[in-house]
């Protein structure tokens, strides 16, 4: 089982090399993850975009574009389009956004002729490393989904058990979280959190424990749940692997909030899709970009591998 990033790097070295296919691949930050990526034998990488500008910000980066395939494509939703049909055609494992909008990434997802649809709602995934916690957690969703639905709810478990599953978590403990630990009919949030417990004892989720509602803390904090009644009974005490967020407002609240307060490393992927993708903010780090390709490419190993 992964407890952090450095294991998650480990595990792929006995995994086959992966390959990027980057969409307007005309950014430092992008350029340095894939460099690094490359130089770690994590997953070598096709650049789609503007060669000239490609050329200049590897210059600077030291980086040897020998060792990549460009292909030149100036306007950008060309480019876009072009890096999504290599992933759609076999070519590439994994699609990385660039210097691009995320609208207009989006937008090549979703294309009907080379696009990664597959027919099912799409979700984020985040994973974090937080220091003085003994395990990765997962949330989602974060940053995609605004106001899921009790069966959004449902895939988006699923989606994220992939994820978890990919980084050697079995069987991973699932938080549907809410202000309150019991169902209040006045509190609809409680009431789908329910739900998807009994669809998890029924057989109906897989491959993991559902448990909730549960309030946050006794879905983290182990010590919380020896003070409150009844919660060392529970499935969940303190355990958590994935937590579920009831809408996209509480979770990129404790997202950013993790982000600035905490001594962390996070990743992130899109999932729903044909292969896995990598949407990460202009503003995110070289190490996030990099983490999140490392997550990509787990998850690519289990889909090659039919675990997916």
């Amino acid at each position: 089982m992964s407890k952090s990033f450095d294991e998650i790097l480990e595990k792929l070295k006995s995994a086959s090399r992966k390959k990027l296919a980057v969409s307007v691949a005309q950014d430092a930050p992008v350029l340095e993850a894939v460099k690094a990526a490359k130089e770690q034998g994590i997953a070598d990488a096709i650049l789609v975009g503007d060669k000239e500008k490609i050329e200049e910000i590897a210059a600077k980066l030291s980086m040897n574009l020998a060792d990549y395939e460009i292909i030149d494509v100036k306007d950008i939703t060309e480019a876009a389009t072009t890096a999504v049909q290599l992933v759609h055609d076999g070519k590439a494992d994994i699609y990385m956004k660039g210097a691009l909008d995320s609208k207009t990434f989006l937008r090549s997802v979703l294309n009907k002729e080379v696009g990664l649809r597959t027919g099912k709602p799409l979700s984020h995934v985040c994973v974090f490393e937080i220091k003085g916690m003994n395990r990765l957690l997962f949330l989602s969703d974060v940053a995609f989904m605004p106001y899921p639905t009790l069966e959004d709810k449902k895939a988006i478990i699923e989606y994220t058990v992939n994820v978890a599953r990919a980084c050697g978590i079995d069987c991973p403990k699932v938080a549907p979280l809410a202000a309150v630990e019991v169902v209040n009919e006045k509190m609809p949030v409680t009431v789908e959190a329910d739900a998807l417990t009994k669809m998890n004892e029924a057989g109906e989720i897989k491959n993991c424990i559902v448990d909730g509602p549960l309030s946050m803390d006794l879905a983290i904090d182990p010590e919380a749940a020896k003070h409150k009644a009844g919660a060392l009974d529970r499935k969940i005490v303190g355990d958590a692997d994935i937590l579920l967020f009831p809408d996209i407002h509480a979770g990129n609240l404790v997202y950013k909030t993790i982000v600035r307060m905490a001594d962390c490393k996070n990743g992130n992927i899109l999932t729903g899709t044909k292969a896995p993708v990598i949407l990460t903010s202009r503003s995110d780090s070289v190490d996030v970009k990099l983490n999140s390709i490392a997550l990509a490419a787990v998850v690519a190993e289990d889909m090659k591998n039919g675990q997916l």
